[in-house]
């Protein structure tokens, strides 16, 4: 079985960095993608897909990335089920990503010597351990 996902699109917000009850970072943003094809009107619609990176990853993304930024996104796509307060069940897509590659200049300060232009999860030794669900 192969589950592997490779996105390219903008993020839509700054993203959010945290850190689990075991100490370990996680970062979550969202990315927008507009679909390959034109609808009736001749719009291109867009899908907003939810990230997730971890570790080392996820305190690069959170240091060099912003609004707006054009990246790839490569990792794996992840179905989790939680209960609401109310006692609903409801049912997340996300991608966990394991590398990233920046497609478009940043700002000044994030410089090509600053900025990793791909940051590869698998490298670092990361591992889905500390992952809470």
């Amino acid at each position: 079985m192969y589950n592997r996902i490779i996105l390219i699109g903008r993020l839509t917000r700054d993203p959010e960095l945290r850190y689990v009850p075991s100490g370990a970072p996680v970062v979550s943003f969202t990315l927008a993608v507009d679909r390959p094809f034109k609808d009736q009107q001749g719009n291109r619609e867009t899908d907003f897909i939810d990230i997730v990176a971890w570790r080392k990853l996820a305190e690069q993304v959170s240091q060099y990335m912003a609004k707006g930024r054009m990246v790839a996104v490569e990792g794996r796509l992840q179905i989790r089920s939680y209960e609401t307060q109310d006692g609903q069940k409801r049912k997340v897509a996300e991608v966990v990503a394991d590398g990233i590659r920046f497609l478009d200049r940043g700002k000044p300060a994030a410089t090509a010597e600053t900025a990793p232009a791909a940051v590869d999860e698998a490298a670092q030794g990361g591992s889905d351990e500390d992952v809470p669900f």
